[in-house]
Order: structure tokens, then sequence, then C-alpha cells
């Protein structure tokens, strides 16, 4: 079958060939008009390196508070103290009582993010590791971000190889990948001056995959971001994960607009539903070097994550109970998924749906 844009004749070849695409390139791709030929080339690498496999796993977020000196203009889950409306923080027990239900149910990773709180030491945040893996010894901790490890280092006065390596000992097992926003100077500058910049975000990366531990990586896409600014963060990434190899997995983020500040100050409608299927397939051709490319429902919806599987994605994230952040920006879709529903979106796509653990080995095929 021909491509309506020549082009991806050329792309197809290079992902056949094992070839690395440039970032004129991946320019080139977000500017094509054929998004169905972009789906089929970015479908044929996924093919190559998952087979007809698509991945979930049985998780359960926990968002600590959401108080944070940060005051991001993209983020609606932030407040600047605990005497604001929608302020809150939860103790110890509160986040292990979430958790035991969802344990007894099968869940085998605890995802934590959250604010970085004015008032907490970098000792509460290791307790709440240390009190998790105590009380759920099976659950895998995929805990803070590398803008929460930056904070931990800065707070405690301790180098970061001596933050991961307590967090380590306490119980953690893994970093999510956000904080990634947008790696542009420009972008972070008006949109979250207060936050590290993209070098500092990836000098954590590194260090962490040096430490031992995985983590995922981000980029937060559908604001004033341009496309070239996409290509130059993705490329940076791969840059990384060519040194380290320590990326699990890429999430593109599409952002929610309602509730913040930029929504106030920019007329930004976000992004289209043909622009979320551009970004999954453009990050699986681009990112030769990560196995994984997660269409996150959460923040798609599941009918268009669904859709994705044949843009290039190949994992779902999970069941994903209580998740606040995209909630509190307005996020329209289900708060949790079932593992029958996921793997129903998975089978009706033609794929095969396996369950999986937090470092991607298959735990069984559904």
């Amino acid at each position: 079958m021909k491509f309506k844009d020549e082009f991806l004749e050329k792309i197809e070849r290079k992902v056949e060939n094992g070839e690395r695409i440039s970032e004129r390139e991946g320019v080139r791709l977000f500017e094509t008009d054929d998004l169905t030929g972009l789906g089929r080339v970015a479908n044929h690498a996924n093919v190559m390196k998952n087979g007809d496999r698509v991945f979930f796993n049985i998780n359960r977020h926990v968002n600590p508070s959401n108080i944070c000196i940060n005051r991001c203009q993209f983020c609606a889950f932030y407040r600047k103290s605990a005497d604001e409306p929608g302020a809150y923080e939860l103790s110890i027990p509160q986040i292990l009582e979430k958790l035991k239900g969802d344990v007894a149910a099968g869940a085998t990773e605890v995802h934590i993010v959250g604010g970085l709180h004015p008032d907490w030491t970098f000792d509460n945040y290791v307790e709440i590791v240390r009190s998790i893996h105590t009380h759920f010894p099976s659950l895998h901790i995929k805990a803070f971000t590398c803008v929460e490890m930056d904070h931990f280092s800065r707070i405690s006065a301790k180098p970061l190889e001596e933050v991961f390596e307590i967090l380590k000992e306490a119980g953690l097992g893994s970093m999510p990948g956000g904080g990634a926003e947008v790696f542009s100077p420009r972008v972070r500058k008006k949109l979250c001056a207060k936050k590290i910049s993209g070098e500092r975000w990836l000098e954590v990366a590194e260090t962490a995959h040096r430490s031992g531990l995985k983590s995922n990586a981000t980029l937060l896409y559908g604001h004033i971001e341009t496309v070239e600014e996409r290509i130059d963060h993705l490329s940076k990434l791969r840059q990384l994960q060519d040194k380290t190899g320590g990326f699990q997995a890429f999430i593109p983020l599409s952002w929610h607009k309602e509730g913040t500040e930029l929504e106030q100050l920019l007329s930004i409608p976000g992004a289209t539903g043909i622009e979320d299927l551009k970004m999954i397939a453009v990050s699986r051709i681009f990112l030769d070097n990560f196995d994984h490319i997660k269409a996150y429902w959460v923040m798609l919806g599941k009918k268009l994550a669904q859709t994705a599987l044949w843009f290039g994605a190949n994992d779902l994230d999970g069941t994903v109970v209580d998740e606040r952040v995209t909630f509190m920006a307005g996020g329209k879709t289900d708060r949790f998924a079932t593992i029958e529903e996921i793997v129903h979106l998975i089978r009706s796509a033609g794929r095969v749906p396996v369950e999986r653990n937090t470092l991607y080995e298959p735990l069984k095929i559904c």
C-alpha cells in the first residue's frame, strides 16, 4: 500500500533497517497530514520490538499532598498552603489504609508523586516509603520524580547518590517519569520558572540510573511548546538512554487546562485527538532505544488510548486507582479501570494483553 505522504516511505525503510531518524525528520513527521500512514510506520516499529503484546499492570496511585512550593502555571493540582481550599496532606496511616484493599485485590505497584511540601523533611518522605514497604513487602514502590529527588537532596543537604541509597534501603524500587514537562528553557521560564531546569532533570535521571534505579520519562505537550521543542526533548531523552539504558518507558502526557493559571492567561485549547495520536506515533519512531511507549488512558481517555495501540503504543499503564493530578485539572475520564476492562480494550484491538510487573517482567498472558 502506498503512502499518501511519500516522505513516510523513507522513514519506513529506516525503521526496517534499524536506522535512527534525525531531529529534522522528527519535525517533518509531526507535519505530515498522512495520519494513517504515520500510524502504519509507528505500528511497524512497535511490532518489530514488542510483537503483538500490550502490557498493563495492577497499580494504585498515591499523591501524599498537593501543597507545593513550585506553583507551575500549567498545574491545577498544587495548593500554596494548608489553609487554601482544596489543600490536603495524607498521614502515613491514611496512605496505608488506602493501599490495604488494593494489595488484597492483587496490586503489584504503588505509584507515588506529589507536591514539594514546604514543611516536610526528607525523613518524612523516607518514612512513607519505609512504612509501605514494611506493611506490604511484596508491593513494588515506584516513587518520586526527578524534581522531587532534587528537592530531597536540597532540603537534606545530601548528595543525590546518598538520597537514592537511603530511599532504596527504605524500599524504593524505581522512579516514575514526571516533572520533565518540556526541557526547553523558553517554556520552563514561562510556565514553571521555580522548577528545576531540563538539564538538571536529566542529571538527576542519569544519577538515578547509575545508582541502579530504573525510571520512566515523560513529555507534557499541548500548551505553548513548539514541534521543534518536542523533538529537542525527545532527542535529549534518546541521548541519555544511549548512555545509561535506564529508561523503561516513555509516556507522552496530554496537558489538561481546566483550573490552571495558564488557562486564565492564554486561550489555549489543548491537544486534539489527532495531535495525541501523532505524539504517540512520532515518539515510537524517534525513540528507537526505548522499549515501551505508554498510552496513558487517564489523560487520553480509554477509547483513544486503545486506538493508540495501532499508532505505536504497547502499554496502557494499569488500573490507576485514585490518581488526582489529572482530575484536579478537569480530567473527564474514569477514575480507575478494572482488569477486565483493560484486557477487553487490548483484545478488541487485536492485541495480546500481558500483565506485567513494574520492571516489565511478564506475569501472565490474559
